[in-house]
């Protein structure tokens, strides 16, 4: 995909915010709302800020694509968690315009991947810039992610933590902590098949991960990646299948110490397909859920996304 630039000088960008991501909840719609306005007009980008629901983002970022399209404005820029700037990617894949991120979630993976600072002044300033790059994108079944893809534990995780959330108003990375011994108490393994480029597997395994590239394994690199365009699928299948050696295994990752042999099998593909005997599986998305039909169909999309981040990325 092309390089595209956005225009120098009256740049005008369209800004989907989610009312429901981390900074939003804790500045408040009026505050946030005010603090980007001031950030945008000193670095001099007309900015039409739209605060949506999660439910409603999907569809105001296929408006937004329109009037980018029409060349109304030069770039849809996305404010939230990863989840919310993966659903604006999706709309956006293929199209040439350029998404600008605003990091407001908990984690933000992403812009942190991108270089693109956690501030708001920050990631204003390298929407202003205008530096667009293309990376690419993964996807199963249809459903695109920026980030990463996981069957087994995670996504348990995930629904526990939710539910703790809707009952109890607490910080997620609280509510994490008693799903996360809950998770393990269970600890569900799941008999899978994987299959790509001529040969297919079984497992019996706790996590399936599939990154949209590579994910860095080492003390110093653990969990983020040095690459968004290579154009591959990085799938770990997980081998231990006890609780207590998982655990151990996640501090061996956390301090760069896998072992393939004993810990995980790694994969770099550009489509793969999982079949699993049940009808249903959740499937985590750049850290949302769906329950989705198996099989399920991964591929990467090289360079589909054209995003703004800074110069010196390469």
């Amino acid at each position: 995909m092309a390089r595209r630039e956005m225009p120098d000088g009256g740049r005008r960008v369209i800004v989907l915010l989610n009312v429901g991501a981390g900074a939003a909840d804790q500045k408040g719609t009026e505050q946030l709302e005010a603090a980007l306005s001031e950030a945008f007009a000193a670095a001099a980008v007309e900015a039409e800020l739209r605060f949506c629901t999660g439910e409603d983002l999907r569809l105001a970022a296929e408006a937004a694509l329109a009037k980018a399209s029409s060349g109304e404005v030069d770039a849809v820029v996305a404010g939230g968690g990863d989840g919310s700037i993966s659903t604006v990617a999706g709309i956006l894949a293929g199209s040439n315009i350029p998404l600008g991120v605003l990091p407001l979630g908990t984690l933000n993976h992403f812009a942190k991947d991108l270089s693109i600072p956690t501030d708001l002044a920050g990631a204003v300033q390298v929407i202003a810039e205008g530096h667009a790059r293309s990376i690419d994108l993964a996807e199963v079944n249809g459903e695109v992610f920026i980030n990463n893809s996981s069957i087994g534990i995670y996504p348990y995780l995930v629904l526990d933590r939710d539910r703790r959330l809707a009952e109890h108003k607490m910080a997620k990375w609280i509510a994490m902590i008693p799903a996360f011994f809950r998770v393990m108490k269970h600890f569900p393994r799941r008999r899978l098949a994987l299959s790509a480029e001529g040969w297919t597997r079984p497992y019996r395994t706790p996590c399936l991960f599939v990154g949209n590239n590579e994910y860095g394994m080492n003390l110093f690199t653990f969990g983020r990646r040095l690459h968004l365009d290579r154009g591959e699928l990085s799938i770990d299948v997980v081998k231990q299948r006890q609780p207590l050696a998982f655990f151990w295994m996640i501090v061996r990752l956390a301090f760069g110490d896998a072992d393939n042999q004993r810990d995980i099998e790694t994969f770099r593909v550009r489509e793969a397909v999982v079949q699993s005997r049940t009808s249903r599986l959740p499937v985590a998305l750049d850290g949302e859920v769906q329950f989705m039909h198996p099989p399920l169909h991964y591929r990467s999309r090289p360079r589909a996304l054209c995003v703004l981040a800074p110069a010196a990325v390469s």
